[in-house]
C-alpha cells in the first residue's frame, strides 16, 4: 500500500519534522519509492554569492572590454541571465572560445551596471544613465530592464522633450514606447510645437505632424500657429514647403474672421498663388454653403481625437430646489466622482465653457438674483477666481467656446427672455456686445460648431421653440438654420465627430428622452437612440468619443443618473452617479493626458 508524507524543514531547526506550511522553505517529499527534499531558498541564495566570488575575481572565465575599461564575469552566470551572452557562448561562436570579448554599442556606464544586474537582479535608473541602460538592455535583449527604462522617460516626459523621446524610442525599436511618446504628442501638440525640439524637425517630420487626425488641439488655429511657426524658424529655407504645409491644416475649419483677418494677410501666403487658392476654398466653403458637397475632403473634416477628460460638474439644484456653490468631477479612467473646491457663489441655471484647461462659469441664479458675475476655475492650480462680469445678468443661458473667445448667448434677466449676445475675450478679460439673435431664447442651448454658432430650442415665455439659428462671427449676422425634429427647452446639447447632438428637455406637455443628430454636411437632424430616462434639464457633453447626459428632472424627480451614448453601437449605458449633484447642474470637460503604456 502506498503511502505518502510532506514535511517542511526550518532553517534553524533542520532536525526537526513537522507539517507542512505555506511559508517554510524547504520540503521533504516522500512516497514508497523515493524522497525528495527541495531547498527553496537555495537560488535566491545563491546568486549573491557568485557576485562576491565576483568580487573577489576568483573563478572569472571572461573579460568584456569596452571603452578601455574591463569587466571580468563568469560565463556560466551572462549565459543563464543575458540572452545575448547566452546565444554567443551556446551556438559555438568565436567569443565562446576567447578569454577577453570586446563589446561594442555600449558604453561602460551601462554594461557595468547591466552584468551586475545579471548577479542581482538589480539596477539603479537616474536621468543621467537611463538612456545609455537602456540602449544596452536593448543590444543585450534584457526587454524587462529596456521596459523599465522606458517607463522611467514616460513618467518624465513633457512638452520639451517629447519629440526627443520619440526619436529614441524609434532607433531602438521600442514601438510601444515610441507609440507612448507619439499619443503624447498628439496630445500636447499646441505645447510641444512651441519648443525647439519642434522647429527642428525635418520637412517630412512637420507634414506627418500636420496631417495627423488624432492632434488634440483647441482649435485649428493652433494647427496653424504651429506650421507658420515651423516656417518662420528658417523662413529662406523653408518658405518653399510652405504651399505644401499648408494643405495640410483644415483651412475651413478656421473661423472666416481669423482666415479673412490672419491667415489672408500673412506675407508668405499673400505671394503664393497655391496658398491662396487653399484660402480661396476656405472661404469658399463658409460663404457659400451650398458648394461644400464639392470640397469636401479632409481638410473639411474635424480632428477627431478622442480626448480623455475629467467631467467638472458645477453648481446646479438640491432636492429642496436651493441653488448649490458644490462642485465635483468624474474620472472615466477610475470611474468615480471626487469634490473639487466650490465656487465663491451659489448658482443655478448658469452657463459653462471650458478654454485652455480652463473652467468658466457664468450669471446663473443664486436663490435671490439673477446674476452677471463670472468665475474661473483653474484646474492645474485647483482653485477659483472672479473675472469681469457679464454686461447683462442672466440665467437660464447658453454659453460656448470658440477659438480663444467664449460666447454667452440669451438667458433670463427675472423680467424676460433675452436675445442678446455678448462674447468675453480672456486675454483682455473684457466683454463685448455683438448682434442680437433673431429670437429671444432662455433655457436653450448654444453650441459651436465647424466655425459657427448655433442657438437651439428654448423659449420666450410663451412659446417653446424647435427653431434653431447660426451665428457667423465674420459677418456678425444670425441666420436660420434646419429646425430640430422636435421642439425642446432646457434641452441638452454636445458636438461629436463634426456633428451636433441635442437631447432631451421638455416640449410643453411632456419631459423628453429623444435625442437627435445634426449633420452639417447633409445639412438635416435624425433621430438616433433615445435615452433610458426622460431628462429636462439636462447636461450633455462629449468625451473620449462618447457623448455623456448628467442629471435633469424627469417630471418627478431631480436626477443623480449619468447616461453614456456610444456612436459606433447606437447605445446608450448608465454610469456612476453623482455623489453630490441632484438635477440641473453646469457641465465642462477639462482635458488630461492620454495615458502611458508599458512596453
Amino acid at each position: 500500500m502506498d503511502w505518502n508524507l510532506r514535511y517542511d524543514i526550518h532553517s534553524d531547526n533542520e532536525g526537526e519534522l513537522c507539517k507542512a506550511g505555506p511559508t517554510t522553505r524547504n520540503v521533504l517529499e516522500m512516497n514508497s519509492e523515493n524522497s525528495i527534499f527541495q531547498q527553496n531558498d537555495l537560488f535566491p541564495s545563491a546568486f549573491p554569492f557568485m557576485a562576491d566570488i565576483r568580487r573577489q575575481g576568483k573563478l572569472c572565465d571572461v573579460v568584456l572590454k569596452v571603452e578601455g575599461q574591463q569587466f571580468s564575469a563568469h560565463k556560466i552566470v551572462l549565459a543563464a541571465t543575458i540572452p545575448y551572452f547566452h546565444a554567443m557562448f551556446m551556438n559555438d561562436m568565436v567569443e565562446s572560445r576567447n578569454k577577453e570579448i570586446e563589446i561594442k554599442c555600449i558604453d561602460a556606464i551601462a554594461l557595468e551596471a547591466l552584468v551586475n544586474f545579471a548577479y542581482t537582479g538589480k539596477v539603479v535608473l537616474d536621468k543621467n544613465n537611463v538612456q545609455s541602460i537602456m540602449i544596452g538592455a536593448s543590444y543585450l535583449q534584457l526587454n524587462k530592464v529596456r521596459d523599465a527604462c522606458a517607463n522611467y522617460l514616460l513618467q518624465r516626459i513633457h512638452p520639451q522633450n517629447a519629440l526627443g523621446f520619440r526619436h529614441f524610442a524609434e532607433s531602438l525599436g521600442s514601438s510601444t514606447f515610441a507609440d507612448s511618446a507619439e499619443k503624447y504628442i498628439e496630445w500636447y501638440f499646441h505645447e510641444v510645437s512651441q519648443n525647439e525640439e519642434y522647429l527642428n524637425l525635418s520637412v517630412t517630420e512637420i507634414k506627418e505632424l500636420l496631417m495627423k487626425s488624432e492632434l488634440r488641439v483647441d482649435n485649428e488655429e493652433q494647427v496653424f500657429e504651429a506650421c507658420m511657426r515651423w516656417v518662420k524658424h528658417n523662413v529662406e529655407k523653408r518658405k518653399d514647403f510652405l504651399p505644401e504645409l499648408l494643405s495640410l491644416v483644415r483651412l475651413p475649419l478656421l473661423s472666416p474672421l481669423y482666415i479673412t483677418d490672419r491667415v489672408r494677410n500673412e506675407e508668405h501666403i499673400r505671394y503664393s498663388i497655391q496658398c491662396r487658392d487653399l484660402v480661396d476654398e476656405a472661404l469658399t466653403f463658409h460663404l457659400i454653403p451650398e458648394r461644400r458637397p464639392l470640397i469636401q475632403s479632409f481638410r473639411t473634416e474635424p480632428r477627431v481625437c478622442d480626448i480623455k477628460g475629467y467631467i467638472y460638474v458645477v453648481g446646479g439644484l438640491n432636492r429642496h430646489g436651493d441653488s448649490l456653490s458644490t462642485v465635483e468631477y468624474y474620472d472615466p479612467k477610475t470611474e468615480q466622482w471626487t469634490m473639487a473646491p466650490q465656487m465663491s457663489m451659489m448658482r443655478s441655471r448658469l452657463g459653462v465653457a471650458v478654454i485652455n484647461h480652463k473652467l468658466y462659469a457664468f450669471g446663473g441664479y443664486n436663490g435671490r438674483d439673477r446674476l452677471s458675475s463670472v468665475e474661473v476655475y483653474d484646474a492645474l492650480q485647483k482653485k477659483w477666481t472672479t473675472v469681469t462680469p457679464m454686461i447683462c445678468k442672466r440665467s437660464a443661458l447658453g454659453a460656448t467656446a470658440l477659438g480663444d473667445v467664449i460666447y454667452v448667448c440669451g438667458g433670463y434677466d427675472g423680467v424676460t427672455s433675452l436675445n442678446s449676445i455678448e462674447r468675453y475675450h480672456p486675454s483682455t478679460n473684457s466683454w463685448c456686445s455683438l448682434a442680437p439673435m433673431n429670437k429671444s431664447r432662455s433655457a436653450g442651448a448654444v453650441i459651436a460648431c465647424q466655425g459657427y454658432i448655433y442657438a437651439l430650442g428654448g423659449h420666450d415665455g410663451l412659446s417653446i421653440f424647435d427653431s434653431v439659428e447660426r451665428y457667423n462671427p465674420t459677418t456678425n449676422t444670425w441666420i436660420e438654420a434646419p429646425p430640430m425634429l422636435t421642439k425642446r427647452c432646457r434641452l441638452g446639447v454636445a458636438v461629436l465627430g463634426g456633428k451636433l447632438y441635442a437631447c432631451g428637455g421638455y416640449d410643453g406637455s411632456s419631459f423628453l428622452r429623444t435625442v437627435e443628430m445634426f449633420c452639417p454636411r447633409a445639412n438635416k437632424w435624425t433621430y438616433v437612440a433615445p435615452m433610458n430616462a426622460q431628462r429636462s434639464r439636462v447636461a450633455l457633453t462629449a468625451n473620449m468619443g462618447k457623448l455623456w447626459a448628467v442629471g435633469g428632472y424627469d417630471g418627478i424627480t431631480n436626477l443623480i443618473t449619468v447616461e453614456i451614448y456610444d456612436p459606433k453601437k447606437d447605445t446608450w449605458e448608465y454610469a456612476p452617479d453623482m455623489i453630490a449633484h441632484e438635477g440641473g447642474v453646469g457641465l465642462g470637460v477639462i482635458s488630461v493626458p492620454c495615458e502611458k503604456t508599458e512596453d
